[in-house]
């Protein structure tokens, strides 16, 4: 009778905890990331009560008599199986579809979570809200450009840092240049880049005299001259002594210096002042090479500013593509860079030359190759894919400028026009002009305007100049055996000695899975199947209730014998 008391009430306990899992659960049906669990029985030890016989060769073999004891917890065990996932529209939120967990830390140790309801505190760290534990980084992402700090693995979302500048180095060009189209030629027109006007805000005119220039600083006149250099119409530089200049030169007298050193080229350019900007117009219209360039030297203390470069403002040839594009010097500062690409007299070979560009211009050097325009840029005759430059004439694939701001560095700007054979950039068919400049690499500076996080656990930062970098890569952990990580609450789990140690690493790596950014993991508590295991978890008890309940009454039935 002592067997059956004593199974009942481990049948009672064994359900109650049965009842209690269950209990825990559905009340956690809602917990974000929560890992049901699931409880397991097993029979307690037998009482043997006679033990087997083998068969002899008079009578048969004989099964042991046991007599069990009851019922005990064999385990309870996590379900780690992922729950749903739920878009939640906040971008820290983030869900791992996968076998990964979420690295945090407490300032001493790591834990793991698949919960990711992360925000960001007043350090800029990327944290659990609830228990200001720091999100860990794997790698080097956002180190190089400050938004990481070099051997700290906290994630820094970087809301209080500055973008610094970048300057352009690189514009790409791409689209097609007619082969057979022909606009209507002009003739080349160079203009200063600035219009002269008088100390008294009026422009200039050609009887205006140096020292009447706003143009001029005053002092002293020691072996000054103005000098022409440039090319004449075919591309022949220009030879000049240079003109002796003083406080009584008038703009008409650098005019007629200017025209005597074009003229005794080739004849064919013309300088002349066109509201107070000198203008150089070549004599003829077709494809022109022509350029110029003014300097003012002066062993006194005088100065006279001269025009940075002249502008093209009509590009001579035959057929002529313009384009434009923004582009940004070192200290973020935008400028509208104006060129034009220019069919040669040679056959399948066109020019392309910087126009102009808008902004305060120190210089543009003209001195030596490729600093203004880039010669020879060839097509293949067949397939009018891009060839490259002409690698006699010597050019790279780039404009040098020198901004006011930052006087003593030349910026050099890069021109992408392809892959020589290919046709993923300029090409020459048929028809019209098409070409355009289709990015550039620099920017100005910013500021961190919105966070999201990609596939792979990058956290991507989009700053307010339209720039987005890369900020830092997730790290995710990964276990050998989930279902051995400890609870230790809040939907915290530490490893086991039955866990395996956690393996560092990032999404779409060894297994880790995907995140998601803007959603959570829900609970894969199942709630039918919670009430089912409830049933059965009150059947039960109330099965071994009565169990005790009828050993009670026979116990009573047997003390009553001796009454």
């Amino acid at each position: 009778m002592s067997f059956a008391l004593s199974a009942g009430v481990t049948g009672l306990s064994a359900h109650q905890k049965m009842l209690d899992v269950a209990g825990n659960n559905l009340a956690n049906v809602n917990t974000t990331a929560f890992k049901a669990s699931r409880i397991t029985f097993s029979e307690l030890l037998s009482e043997t009560i006679k033990k087997a016989s083998q068969p002899t060769s008079t009578v048969g073999g004989t099964n042991p008599q046991q007599m069990g004891s009851g019922v005990g917890v064999a385990g309870i065990s996590a379900n780690m199986a992922q729950g749903n996932i739920v878009n939640t529209g906040s971008p820290l939120d983030l869900a791992i579809e996968g076998e990964g967990y979420f690295v945090l830390s407490d300032g001493q140790k790591s834990l793991y979570t698949r919960a990711g309801a992360f925000g960001v505190d007043a350090d800029s760290n990327l944290v659990d809200p609830a228990t200001g534990y720091i999100a860990q980084r794997i790698g080097s992402v956002g180190e190089s450009d400050g938004f990481q700090t070099t051997g700290n693995s906290n994630v820094k979302v970087p809301y209080d840092v500055a973008m610094a500048a970048a300057a352009t180095s690189q514009v790409t060009v791409a689209g097609n240049l007619s082969a057979n189209a022909v606009s209507e030629s002009n003739p080349n027109v160079l203009k200063s880049d600035i219009t002269f006007t008088t100390n008294n805000g009026t422009v200039a005119t050609g009887s205006t005299t140096v020292s009447e220039l706003d143009q001029y600083t005053s002092g002293t006149f020691t072996s000054a001259a103005i000098t022409v250099s440039g090319y004449e119409h075919d591309g022949t530089a220009l030879s000049d002594a240079g003109l002796t200049v003083t406080g009584a030169t008038t703009l008409d007298e650098i005019i007629t210096h200017i025209n005597s050193i074009l003229q005794a080229d080739d004849g064919t350019d013309v300088a002349s002042l066109s509201s107070g900007r000198i203008v150089i117009t070549a004599g003829s219209s077709g494809y022109s090479k022509s350029d110029a360039k003014l300097a003012f030297t002066n062993s006194g203390d005088a100065d006279l500013t001269m025009p940075g470069y002249f502008e093209v403002t009509t590009v001579g040839g035959d057929e002529v593509k313009n384009i434009n594009i923004i582009v940004y010097d070192s200290q973020g500062g935008k400028h509208t860079l104006s060129g034009a690409l220019v069919r040669t007299n040679t056959d399948n070979t066109w020019d392309m030359i910087l126009t102009s560009i808008t902004g305060n211009v120190s210089d543009i050097d003209i001195s030596g190759k490729s600093n203004r325009r880039i010669h020879d840029i060839e097509f293949d005759a067949n397939s009018g894919s891009y060839s490259g430059l002409n690698a006699t004439t010597g050019d790279s694939a780039q404009f040098v400028v020198t901004f006011a701001r930052d006087a003593l560095n030349p910026q050099t700007i890069g021109v992408s026009m392809g892959t020589a054979g290919q046709f993923n950039g300029l090409t020459q068919f048929a028809g019209a002009s098409t070409a355009v400049a289709r990015g550039q690499d620099g920017y100005e500076a910013g500021r961190l305007s919105t966070v999201s996080v990609n596939n792979e656990g990058i956290l991507v930062g989009a700053f307010s100049n339209g720039v987005k970098k890369n900020v830092a890569t997730i790290q995710v952990a990964l276990f050998q055996n989930t279902a051995g990580l400890e609870s230790i609450g809040g939907g915290y789990f530490v490893p086991s000695a039955n866990s395996g140690e956690a393996v560092a690493t990032q999404a779409l790596t060894g297994g880790a899975g995907t995140i998601h950014g803007g959603a959570l993991e829900k609970s894969n508590a199942d709630v039918a199947s919670e009430f089912v295991s409830m049933i059965q978890a009150q059947n039960g008890f109330q099965a071994n209730a009565r169990t005790i309940r009828v050993a009670n009454d026979i116990l009573r039935e047997l003390t009553n014998l001796i009454r």
